[in-house]
């Protein structure tokens, strides 16, 4: 386990939220070419597992990347659903091929496959250390459909948990991180954000006026502005700072 403090000492929170994916639960890519194994086995489809992920995760990095405007929120596009979008990923492929495959069921497939990810081990544990001490949040750019059902199979408990569906909007961008503090009933300044992404995460944490907290699982390098407040590599290491904080 290693803390590092990169703005000295922070304040006590009132609230801690996370995201979920690679954060709470794992969402490997070796997990989501199995996937793909099941939708090319389901519909017979001329490729491995390998060459479907590349090619539809070639047009699902688009959608990423064009799907919300920093600088001009304005400008951003309507907001699409992963379950629309992957969806429409899957077609685009399927028309580069040439192929009359059934994008609506893959996408399907897809979206029922964010319900079923396996926990991290430091996870449960990390989140009774906190209960009580500070409110619990989600915010994570998922489907519900996904999200609800999958923080159900713990039995994980938060006093708010959102989704970009339900709040309509991505991180990084600003009213993502405005729903979170609203649905906790807190003050941006008093809540630590916890996440593995440095654009998604910290740098909308950031933006937000929230303490960001950097979950660094695979010991990776910092490579962008601005770094995080705090970084881990075990969620339990929070309630070790909290109770550094507090004496």
């Amino acid at each position: 386990m290693a803390v590092t403090l990169r703005s000295g000492q922070p304040e006590l929170p009132e609230a801690i939220a996370f995201d979920c994916y690679r954060t709470l639960f794992d969402n490997s890519h070796d997990d989501w070419k199995l996937t793909f194994g099941e939708i090319i086995e389901a519909q017979n489809l001329p490729m491995d597992s390998e060459e479907f992920w590349t090619r539809w995760r070639k047009y699902e990095v688009n959608f990423r990347k064009i799907r919300t405007d920093l600088g001009r929120p304005f400008d951003s596009p309507p907001f699409k659903s992963y379950r629309q979008a992957w969806t429409e990923c899957f077609q685009q492929v399927f028309d580069e091929m040439g192929l009359d495959a059934d994008a609506v069921a893959a996408g399907d497939r897809a979206s029922l496959h964010m319900t079923d990810r396996p926990v991290y081990p430091d996870t449960v544990e990390a989140l009774e250390l906190l209960k009580g001490r500070v409110k619990l949040g989600v915010f994570s750019n998922a489907d519900d459909e996904g999200l609800l059902p999958l923080l159900a199979s713990e039995r994980l408990e938060f006093d708010f948990v959102a989704s970009s569906q339900s709040a309509g909007v991505y991180k990084p961008a600003l009213a993502a991180f405005e729903h979170l503090f609203e649905g906790l009933r807190t003050e941006p300044v008093k809540v630590w954000y916890v996440g593995d992404q440095l654009f998604d995460d910290v740098l909308g944490g950031y933006r937000a006026g929230a303490t960001t907290v950097w979950i660094n699982r695979n010991g990776e390098e910092v490579d962008r502005e601005p770094a995080p407040d705090i970084e881990i590599t075990d969620l339990r290491e929070l309630s070790g700072i909290l109770e550094h904080i507090g004496g």
